[in-house]
C-alpha cells in the first residue's frame, strides 16, 4: 500500500474513534478509558511510523524552506498530543464533565494535525517523491506498523 493511502487510512480511523470518544456522555464511566485506550494506540504507532520512516524521506526529498516548515510543524502537533493534551485526559475523571471539553480539544488538534498533512504535506509528497518510492515506504511502514501493534 501507498505510504500515503495507509497514513490517511490511520487518520481516519482515529477520526472515527474520537468521534466515538466525543459522542459519549458522563454515564459512559466504563467506555471513555476504552476508547480512550484504543485512541492512544493508534496514535502511539501512527506517530512511531510517520516520525521514523515517511517524515525522513519527507525531508530528505524537501525542496525548499515551506516543505521544512511542514514538517516541523507536524512534529510538534505529535509533541502536543502525546506529551500534553494526551497525558491530560488520560489523568481526568472519564464520569466528569471536563473530559468532554479535552476529548473535544484532542478531537480538534487531531483533525487540524490529519487535514493539514493531507490537504499540504501529502500534496507535496506527491510531487516530490515518486510513486514506486511511496509504495516501499507503505511496505516499510505496514510492517513496522504490525511490530509496534503486536507489542
Amino acid at each position: 500500500m501507498n505510504a500515503l493511502d495507509l497514513l490517511k487510512q490511520d487518520h481516519d480511523k482515529v477520526r472515527d474513534l474520537l468521534t466515538q470518544l466525543v459522542n459519549t456522555t458522563e454515564q459512559a464511566g466504563k467506555k471513555r478509558p476504552e476508547l480512550l485506550a484504543k485512541i492512544e494506540k493508534e496514535l502511539h504507532v501512527h506517530t512511531q511510523i510517520e516520525e521514523e520512516i515517511f517524515y525522513p524521506a519527507f525531508v530528505k526529498a524537501a525542496k525548499n524552506k515551506q516543505d521544512e516548515k511542514l514538517y516541523h510543524e507536524a512534529r510538534e502537533e505529535h509533541r502536543a498530543v502525546e506529551n500534553m493534551v494526551m497525558p491530560d485526559l488520560k489523568n481526568t475523571d472519564p464520569g466528569g464533565v471536563e473530559f468532554s471539553g479535552r476529548a473535544k480539544v484532542l478531537k480538534e488538534l487531531v483533525e487540524h494535525h490529519a487535514s493539514e498533512e493531507e490537504e499540504e504535506m501529502f500534496e507535496h509528497a506527491r510531487k516530490l517523491i515518486s510513486k514506486s518510492e511511496l509504495e516501499q515506504l507503505g511496505e516499510e511502514m505496514e510492517a513496522r506498523k504490525k511490530q509496534l501493534l503486536a507489542s
